[in-house]
């Protein structure tokens, strides 16, 4: 079957570098050259593993889709780290494989992102554990957790303009109501910061981002 690459880098520093992106062709282009199966596009993207609202991955799933194509990447980690969010790639009718797992089926790939998921969520355990430890020491946590606070204000900025776009085609598309955008957005199978589903109170936080203000009541 042809074969659609896929390439992701977490920062544009990355990409000015080529830090990752050459390690990941190159284990593509070795898979390919195993198989004897043609890569027919390539697409790469420059974006936090956080951010589901991915154009270049929607791009190369809607190639796959068009050509009957394999979607293949490096590591299963370039696509995320979030279970949801692989899952629900895994339900979008596209064969997704790994070059470093060749054998691997659907089933691997949903054992690996279960792995992944719970080594994140072991990171942020030790985190949290280390905070303590350190408050429990007498350390004063207040600025810290004031540099924390930002950089999460930061990057939910961040991911409410990666749905800019997409709000804005909904917008213009006649929905009216925070309901009808979590339902446009769940259609479109955009997953929420957290990897789960559109409600009306997630989608007004972003509007608020987005916009100051929510121009819509939140819907029950």
């Amino acid at each position: 079957m042809p074969l659609v690459a896929y390439t992701r880098v977490s920062t544009g520093k990355q990409q000015a570098s080529g830090l990752g992106l050459e390690a990941q062709q190159e284990a593509i282009d070795r898979y390919a050259e195993r198989t004897g199966e043609p890569i027919i596009g390539v697409f790469t993207e420059v974006e936090s593993g956080a951010v589901r609202d991915r154009p270049q991955l929607a791009a190369a799933l809607d190639l796959c889709r068009r050509k009957k194509a394999v979607l293949l990447i490096a590591r299963l980690d370039r696509l995320s780290r979030s279970l949801a969010f692989i899952a629900q790639l895994l339900e979008a009718g596209v064969d997704v494989r790994a070059a470093d797992v060749p054998e691997a089926n659907r089933l691997t790939l949903q054992l690996l992102a279960v792995f992944a998921e719970h080594e994140r969520q072991m990171i942020r355990d030790r985190t949290k554990a280390a905070l303590a430890a350190a408050k429990a020491r007498g350390v004063r946590l207040g600025a810290h957790g004031a540099v924390l606070a930002a950089a999460h204000r930061h990057e939910a900025q961040l991911f409410a303009e990666s749905l800019r776009c997409s709000v804005d085609e909904l917008l213009a598309g006649g929905r009216k109501t925070t309901r009808e955008l979590a339902d446009g957005l769940n259609g479109r199978g955009v997953l929420t910061r957290e990897g789960g589903r559109w409600h009306p109170a997630t989608v007004s936080r972003v509007l608020v981002r987005l916009t100051g203000s929510d121009p819509f009541p939140v819907e029950p």
